[in-house]
């Protein structure tokens, strides 16, 4: 028997089968932009976690509050995440908890330093405290993550909810950075971060008519005497019975028209509490008085019209010309035994009857 008859019988070593590497891969969709919040009104954002890795994965959130103030003591921002678990999560409340436990733990951590570097026994309550505040301040870290198993190309739809303090001042800005980070592979991470910018609001004071001017000075020497957040007051021409106020503090503003002569409210906001964005205006909203447009806009030359004051009210005409600067129109009356051209004002007619729609 030769040597090849020997490896014909062997039967053929089969090809080693390698466990491809398994590869942690998770992001975070989240739009990053720098928005701008009324004081007293909260809104959401959409937040989604992807894990697009090989395998299954717990995900670990953890998001960070940086705050930008101007003043000492500023009011906080109120910060929550839904989706995470079955309760919403106040991220803020633990973060404050963690503040005031590692500003406890610095301070004790130093009384114990100074008793070590003179050689001196650490007092047996001020260790026990030491110890107690380790464990504190370690449960404290824990609380500002939140996990959950995420599978391989599986997606979280998170929701975002900020806050604006009502007692916020202009420029007050919040960086919230939501963070996403692998178990598996720590170094699998993403990060998104949105920048949250306090701003002032618009709302409308309900006045006695004719009482406009009145109430407005009121508040302006309220608003001059004691900071209530009043930037601006307008009382429009053509607006009978309300003003238009800019203030960064709805709240206060409602305390301060509350004493004033021939004021009766802000518009939209009652005496229980108010949430959301009730009240406020849109600067766009405004346009109208902050920028009248001519009495003559939105009439054409060939319009039908009909007077609807002066001697020839209720007579029907046919728009001739248009004077924007002088805010009058020229008609040429229908009945009228010889047609002669009468110049009215923009707002002594009433539209019947567009040019276009006669064709």
């Amino acid at each position: 028997m030769g040597l090849l008859d020997d490896l014909a019988k062997k039967p053929p070593t089969p090809p080693s089968a390698e466990r491809p590497a398994v590869v942690a891969r998770v992001s975070i969709d989240m739009k990053e932009e720098k928005m701008d919040m009324t004081a007293g009104v909260g809104r959401e954002f959409p937040v989604v976690v992807m894990n697009s890795g090989t395998e299954d994965d717990t995900v670990r959130i953890k998001v960070d509050m940086i705050y930008s103030y101007e003043t000492p003591d500023p009011p906080e921002w109120t910060v929550k995440l839904g989706g995470v678990e079955e309760k919403v999560w106040e991220i803020g409340t633990y973060v404050r908890h963690h503040q005031e436990v590692k500003t406890r733990k610095e301070f004790v951590d130093r009384q114990v330093k100074e008793f070590t570097d003179k050689g001196q026994p650490v007092p047996e309550d001020l260790a026990k405290e030491r110890d107690s505040l380790a464990e504190k301040f370690r449960e404290a870290e824990e609380g500002l993550s939140r996990s959950f198993i995420l599978v391989s190309g599986g997606r979280r739809e998170l929701t975002l909810l900020v806050t604006c303090p009502k007692g916020a001042r202009y420029g007050d800005s919040l960086n919230v950075v939501v963070n996403a980070i692998s178990k598996s592979d720590p170094a699998a991470r993403d990060h998104k971060s949105s920048v949250f910018m306090a701003r002032q609001s618009v709302l409308a004071v309900k006045t006695s008519i004719g009482h406009e001017r009145a109430v407005a000075d009121s508040l302006y020497s309220k608003a001059k005497a004691r900071d209530i957040g009043v930037f601006s007051i307008l009382a429009p021409a053509n607006l009978r019975g309300y003003l238009f106020i800019e203030s960064m503090n709805p709240d206060r503003l409602e305390e301060a028209v509350r004493g004033i002569r021939r004021a009766h409210g802000v518009v939209g906001r009652g005496k229980g509490e108010t949430k959301g964005d009730e009240g406020i205006i849109a600067i766009k909203d405004m346009d109208i008085y902050l920028a009248p447009k001519p009495i003559v806009s939105g009439i054409m030359e060939g319009d039908i019209v009909e007077l609807i004051s002066g001697p020839f009210k209720g007579e029907k005409a046919r728009v001739l010309r248009i004077d924007e600067a002088k805010e009058e129109i020229t008609v040429e009356l229908f009945e009228a035994m010889v047609p002669i051209p009468v110049t009215v004002r923009g707002d002594a007619v009433r539209v019947l009857q567009k040019e276009q729609e006669q064709k």
